[in-house]
């Protein structure tokens, strides 16, 4: 109860009308005061804060900055990345991805909506180049860059050679010392770039672009783009997309040589030819020729087996039927012995079969004798007649059984017709007009035209007095003919 005077009590309170006097005397906001004084306290609170939580209705407007919501199962808030943030991003945000931000607490004052002001984002259980790394591939997967189809094919034996690489690494050296061992005269073009660091895509991307250019006038075979061992990092450069198209609009075949076997770069998948390391990029280069020679010299000593093979079949065959071969004579005197065999042993089989026939044909005859069906007819006409005579007797005794039946019923039906009992000085009287059989003279008045039904014919008559009679005496009635004019 006291509870609930002190909600009644507010409630009134809260109703009230202020006067205008103490309007003035208390601390009233205006709403622009107060989204300020909400700023400020909002932005003193939460200078610094790391939140978590996942993009959703991300835009980015004419004026570069990004808009989106972060939100995360029970609760979102808005926030904004202004464009100068984004110049430090190595992904590209979108709309479901997981990422953690760092950033103020603001209030956008004309409307009065706080948000997060982000300065650092990172993606969610991935790093920000491992991300942008798997942004970038879909991206230029979907455009047909690593289709095995547009891959140009590399010569066989390459003899102009251009690098594009580091003029001072270890990765020139290697390549250098193997293509000194080269079978054949090699001419090498280094274009000297930085592999790392800023500024080194657009470098390795403009080299690419100055080779295609002067193709034409130096006529390269084939172009080495690579570099050393190294983290994800000091390899981001052959991961960038200015590299991967300048790649892939080149008309000189590119071997990709970058880092070592389980490095995997942007530039592997465009490039023409992958090479695990920069050696084994110069080795297949200048050791293709080798290798196809050592093929055909393998082909030819396969070929040669198998014509020797291929020979040595048939001569084996022929020596093996040269063995068989037997005199003719010999041989037509085993046939003659042969068929006089078979001939004796089919004239035995025949006469065997026959004598088996003619036994089975007796017995044949035997079983037909047996069951001839004159005998069987007459077997037949003997049962007829029995079951004749059988059948007339019973169809006699059946009639005279119902001949007996019929007169029983006929003396029943005599002795219950009631014509038989009229004939005996009975008769049944009718009380009329509705036929009634009358069987008590309380059912009839006096004067009353009542119908004597005798065993012939019929009386009409009126009664003309009633009697009661006790014991044995019956009520006695006089009942009188009407004469021809209908009075009694």
């Amino acid at each position: 109860m006291r509870d609930k005077h002190y909600r009644q009590r507010s409630l009134a309170e809260s109703q009230r009308i202020m006067p205008a006097e103490e309007l003035e005397r208390t601390n009233v906001f205006t709403v622009s005061q107060l989204n300020s004084r909400i700023k400020q306290l909002l932005e003193g609170h939460y200078r610094f804060v790391w939140v978590k939580g996942e993009i959703s209705n991300f835009r980015i407007p004419a004026s570069g900055h990004c808009y989106f919501t972060l939100k995360d199962e029970h609760s979102q808030i808005r926030a904004v990345l202004f464009r100068v943030q984004q110049r430090a991003l190595r992904f590209a945000p979108e709309d479901g991805l997981q990422v953690i931000c760092q950033g103020r607490i603001s209030v956008y004052e004309p409307r009065g909506e706080y948000q997060l002001i982000i300065d650092v984002m990172e993606p969610l259980g991935f790093g920000q180049l491992q991300l942008a790394f798997e942004q970038l591939k879909k991206k230029l997967d979907a455009e047909g860059l690593f289709d095995p189809q547009r891959k140009k094919p590399l010569p066989v034996c390459p003899q102009r050679i251009a690098l594009v690489t580091s003029g001072t690494g270890a990765a020139i050296r290697d390549i250098l010392k193997v293509l000194q061992r080269a079978p054949y005269p090699v001419t090498v073009t280094l274009c000297p770039v930085r592999v790392q660091g800023a500024g080194a895509a657009g470098e390795i991307a403009g080299a690419i672009d100055v080779i295609n250019g002067l193709a034409d006038t130096y006529h390269w075979d084939v172009m080495i783009v690579g570099r050393g061992g190294g983290s994800l990092e000091d390899l981001w450069s052959f991961n960038e997309e200015i590299v991967a198209r300048a790649m892939a609009r080149t008309r000189v075949p590119i071997i990709s040589a970058v880092g070592h076997e389980i490095d995997w770069t942007i530039a592997d998948l465009v490039a023409d030819f992958r090479a695990p390391t920069p050696t084994a990029a110069a080795e297949w280069a200048v050791t293709r020729l080798g290798q196809i020679q050592q093929g055909l010299k393998n082909y030819r000593e396969r070929l040669v087996r198998f014509a020797q093979q291929r020979l040595e079949s048939p001569r084996r065959t022929l020596s093996f039927l040269h063995q068989r071969l037997v005199d003719p004579r010999k041989r037509l005197a085993d046939l003659r012995l042969l068929v006089d065999d078979r001939f004796a042993r089919l004239h035995l089989a025949w006469s065997y079969r026959i004598k088996r026939a003619r036994e089975e044909v007796g017995r044949e005859q035997q079983h037909l004798a047996l069951c001839h069906p004159a005998g069987r007819i007459r077997d037949c006409r003997e049962r007829l007649r029995q079951r004749a005579k059988v059948l007339n007797w019973q169809q006699q005794l059946t009639l005279e059984r119902c001949q007996a039946r019929l007169g029983q019923t006929v003396v029943r039906l005599q002795s219950l017709n009631p014509l038989a009992v009229l004939e005996r000085g009975y008769s049944i009287t009718y009380r009329l007009p509705e036929e009634r059989i009358v069987t008590s003279q309380a059912m009839v008045k006096l004067g009353q035209k009542v119908r004597v039904q005798l065993a012939e014919g019929a009386l009409e008559c009126l009664v003309e007095n009633k009697r009661v009679g006790t014991g044995s005496l019956r009520e006695e009635m006089r009942i009188r003919e009407p004469q021809e004019d209908g009075t009694l």
